[in-house]
């Protein structure tokens, strides 16, 4: 069955079917309550497709003479959605006692029966039924109530809007416009200047300009209706934007803040003057401090984002006008706020940036909010972009933000520890002064993955001898004394151990595979980074005041204890160098060579959950045998071998970072046949500094190309679906624009048959995360003729839909048979949704341990180059490899990357790609893929299937 257009929808509970007998009888008795419930039953079966005959005689032989408000409303919902023409096309002619009924309507003495009775004129079609109401509807224009006026005004708009509209009403232009002259309902006014921008658009701009100086005293409703008119105006005639410009700016001083907020988008959309632009921008920034509303501030930052993009110089100066707006307590506000101002900072502003960045931090402290964790890791990470961009302000923020290495926020704490690392390599001034700040604070450390990026630092840094003998002392306070259990200890360890099955949180150990900085699979040994406790396996005096790194140990982070013998490693080896008393030399290789010996001794005992690893025992093992066989060859590997492969990698991930800058930088070109204006050659008589301005920029725009459509259309053909075959009656074929949550189809479909085709349809039904909005309208096409017919399909996750459907028509030869054309179906692809990002190595394998979708693709592929099959892998996916290319150099046959994208609902997409050559020379492996999500990794998974065999 073809659904029909519709004007109205209601919800309708099929499991209580009303019984047609029932209504007819409520509607022949005298009771309105009845009546109302039975025209209720009676417009929900119709709206079902359900018709009862007869009906219609009954209600205009009993509904019709009713005086209550009610009956009367739902009467008008009824004539609404019956059909009021035949099979032939012509209005039936019971439908003359209806118009008698609505004439007496629009005369009644009830201001509200005349308003609702011209509110149901507007949504007729029927040229024949409004004509002899048209003296009425004029009538009421004239009427003392609002209401009435208010809907009399949209009912001579819908009429005029009629296709033979025009005729019968043929001064209504002229009628409205004296309307409006003599009106002063805000409401009012606003629908007649609706009607004069829909019908009589000069008019409008002649009102508009005649009554200019009092704009700003008019509703909001009118005021917005006037931006709108401005917007249709000044795309049809670009020469004229200057006074109209000059309107826009004056209403950006409207009391209502909806009226600011289109005026400052109308600015955008239509000028580039700087003038124009800055008076947009503080718009935007006063929007933000003065709505409370969460989603507004997210819209209103979305625009200061693409006002970023195309005129930053001028949003540079209100970078601290956008940064109030971390006062916020919602956190996605506080993100797209950072992300924003990180892209505005310059030498000018960057010390207001950063001391207001470090005023924020310290309010974290205050620990009011459950999430101050969370935001003071947001502020650690942008205080770090900044330093690495201007390494000036580096000195005054390292220093207060090692105060969180001991921050009970791990994320936040290992943020703080690697900014520390990168900025002590790139500002060799300031090594001195975090070396001894991180010697004093290391003690307040209490997370094992922030000890080992301390202990790195201590290693590599502690060059003097004052440093260095710091260094190897704080380690010494830190472990306690040794060894780390007596004989007795263990003993009364292991009876505790047997009475007591409950473990706390950090000593327990992940035993599940992780993915490392490479990509590859590994088992994790190390403890659990939870808050960090007294072990309950410590007895006696070593509860009391344990050190951090004791108490880490103590609890099983063996891995923990592989970094402090490497550490005690190069301390010892440089103190070699520094240290001229051969005594004090070998002192300190005795103490490191103890404190070894200790840890492999407690890595033995069975008082702890489990053994050491074999990989913590052989690295603590090498350390042992280079301190009892030092050479010169040891010394610079381990002194100037380490220090030099991380400069190699800080210079990658700038070479990295200036080639993604580099590309995000390219400009658009002019064709070298464009028109270029001179400005200066131009008459300025008369010319506002603004509209010289918008003159100017104009001019620049079109010198540069950016008046250029920003697609290829060459490539939009390759989004034309064909739904049909070359030899159906009716040819159709799509194409699919895909806009974030939305999917146009815009259909053509062509009647290749000499007959006229009546109640063509294009019906649609979608599978899978997708939901049509509109319902199918029926449409008559001539013989040879085609139509254009436009479908929205709305997105709620990133899923591979279907859309699938079929057309159905008939012939002028034969009404009564139906035709169905099935249409191929068209297939949504993911691919529009993700985007390539970027995520930090920890950030990703934090998500790749809690997300719970894993896809697992085989490789298998005709490519036999291991890159190779990765570029096509990225390209196919439209990800982004993290891996940087210097971890991919080297012919080994085994590749392991990293992948990432973002989709446009937020959603992450993790994907890791592990591949081998075998001895004939084919690539083995899988692709993994993780989200938090079913259908993104499905779907990924699927599209990977599907591209990966081909050749790149």
């Amino acid at each position: 069955m073809t659904e029909k257009s519709c004007t109205l929808l209601v919800h309708f509970d099929k499991g209580t079917p009303a019984l047609a007998n029932e209504i007819k009888e409520a509607l022949e008795g005298n009771d309105v309550e009845a009546k109302i419930e039975a025209l209720k039953q009676a417009i929900m079966l119709l709206l079902n497709g359900d018709t009862i005959p007869q009906l219609f005689i009954i209600i205009i032989r009993y509904v019709l003479p009713s005086e209550d408000h009610t009956v009367q409303k739902l009467l008008l919902l009824y004539l609404e959605i019956i059909d009021k023409k035949d099979s032939r096309g012509k209005v039936l002619p019971e439908m003359i006692l209806i118009c008698q009924n609505l004439r007496n309507n629009l005369q009644s003495p009830n201001e509200y029966i005349r308003g609702v009775t011209l509110r149901f004129l507007c949504r007729l079609n029927e040229s024949e039924i409004i004509e002899p109401l048209i003296p009425s509807i004029l009538a009421n224009l004239e009427h003392r109530h609002p209401f009435v006026r208010r809907n009399a005004v949209s009912a001579v708009m819908s009429v005029y809007r009629l296709p033979h509209g025009e005729q019968m009403l043929v001064d209504a232009p002229e009628i409205i416009d004296r309307f409006l002259a003599s009106e002063h309902d805000p409401s009012s006014k606003r629908n007649a200047f609706l009607m004069l921008f829909n019908c009589a658009q000069d008019r409008a701009v002649s009102y508009l300009f005649s009554h200019i100086d009092r704009i700003a005293d008019w509703g909001e409703q009118l005021q917005m209706v006037v931006l709108e008119l401005i917007r249709k105006v000044c795309r049809v005639n670009k020469g004229e934007k200057g006074k109209y410009i000059k309107v826009i700016i004056s209403l950006l001083n409207a009391q209502s803040s909806a009226v600011v907020y289109e005026c400052a988008n109308t600015l955008v959309s239509l000028s580039s003057a700087p003038t124009a632009i800055r008076a947009a921008a503080n718009t935007y920034c006063q929007l933000l401090l003065s709505q409370s509303d969460n989603n507004v501030k997210l819209i209103v930052l979305d625009r200061i984002n693409e006002l970023k993009s195309s005129h930053r110089e001028i949003l540079v100066e209100l970078v601290m006008d956008v940064l109030r707006v971390l006062s916020s307590p919602n956190l996605d506000i506080r993100r797209k706020t950072l992300d924003i101002v990180l892209e505005l900072i310059t030498p000018r502003n960057i010390d207001e940036v950063v001391m207001m960045l470090k005023k924020e931090v310290v309010k974290t402290q205050s620990g009011e909010l459950e999430k101050n964790g969370e935001y003071r890791q947001m502020l650690v990470q942008a205080i770090y972009s900044c330093a690495v961009k201007f390494p000036e302000v580096a000195s005054t923020v390292v220093h207060p933000l090692m105060d969180f290495l001991g921050d009970t926020n791990v994320a936040s704490a290992l943020d703080v520890a690697i900014f520390v690392r990168e900025i002590i390599e790139t500002n060799p001034k300031l090594r001195v002064s975090i070396i001894m700040r991180l010697l004093d604070t290391f003690y307040q450390i209490r997370t094992s993955r922030v000890c080992t990026y301390a202990l790195w630092i201590i290693g590599e840094y502690c060059l003097s001898l004052s440093e260095v003998e710091s260094g190897i002392e704080t380690i010494k306070q830190c472990l306690g004394e040794l060894p780390f259990y007596t004989a007795s200890e263990e003993s009364e360890a292991q009876d505790v151990s047997k009475n007591s099955q409950v473990v706390s949180s950090s000593t327990v150990s992940s035993r599940r595979p992780v993915v490392l900085a490479d990509g590859t699979y590994a088992t994790q040994s190390a403890a659990l980074e939870t808050a960090v406790s007294a072990p309950l396996l410590v007895q006696g005096s070593l509860v009391a005041s344990v050190g951090n790194l004791r108490s880490l140990i103590l609890s099983g982070d063996f891995f923990l204890e592989s970094v402090v013998a490497c550490t005690l490693t190069k301390l010892v080896l440089r103190l070699e160098e520094v240290q001229p008393s051969k005594v004090e030399v070998n002192k300190a290789t005795t103490q490191a060579l103890l404190i070894m010996v200790s840890m492999l001794q407690l890595g033995q005992s069975s008082a702890l959950p489990h053994p050491i690893d074999n990989d913590s025992h052989d690295r603590i093992v090498l350390c042992i045998r280079l301190l009892c066989n030092k050479g010169e060859e040891v010394k610079r590997i381990w002194l100037k071998s380490c220090r030099e492969s991380f400069v190699k990698m800080l210079e990658d991930k700038k070479h990295r970072e200036a080639e993604e800058t580099r590309a995000m930088a390219q400009i658009s070109n002019a064709q070298p046949d464009d028109l270029i204006d001179f400005y200066h050659l131009k008459s300025k008589k008369g010319m506002s500094q603004l509209e010289l301005e918008d003159e100017v920029q104009d001019d620049l725009k079109r010198a540069t190309g950016e008046f250029l459509k920003d697609g290829d259309d060459t490539n939009k053909l390759n989004r034309i679906l064909q739904l049909t075959g070359f030899s159906d009656p009716v040819y159709a074929e799509a194409y699919v624009t895909v806009n974030h949550y939305d999917i146009v189809l815009d259909v053509t479909v062509i009647n290749r048959t000499k007959e006229t085709l009546q109640n063509l349809c294009l019906e649609l039904a979608t599978m899978g995360d997708l939901k049509l909005v509109e319902r199918p309208q029926n449409y008559t096409l001539a013989p040879l003729s085609s139509k254009q017919i436009k479908s929205n399909i709305k997105v709620s996750s990133t899923e591979t839909g279907v859309i699938f459907g079929n057309i159905v028509y008939e012939t002028s030869s034969n009404v009564l048979e139906r035709n169905v054309i099935v249409l191929n179906d068209i297939h949504i692809d993911i691919m529009d949704y993700i985007s390539p990002a970027s995520c930090a190595d920890i950030l990703f394998r934090t998500m790749w341990a809690e997300f719970e979708w894993e896809n697992k693709v085989a490789v298998s592929t005709v490519i036999e180059d291991e890159k190779d099959f990765l570029n096509h892998i990225v390209k196919a996916t439209n990800m982004k490899c993290l891996t940087p290319p210097s971890a991919l150099e080297g012919e080994c046959g085994v590749l392991a990357a990293n992948l990432y994208a973002k989709s446009v609902f937020g959603e992450d997409a993790l994907v890791n790609v592990s591949v081998e050559k075998q001895a004939d020379g084919k690539l083995s492996g899988y692709i993994r893929i993780r989200s938090k999500t079913q259908g993104i990794a499905l779907s990924l998974g699927d599209k990977i299937t599907l591209k990966q065999k081909g050749s790149p």
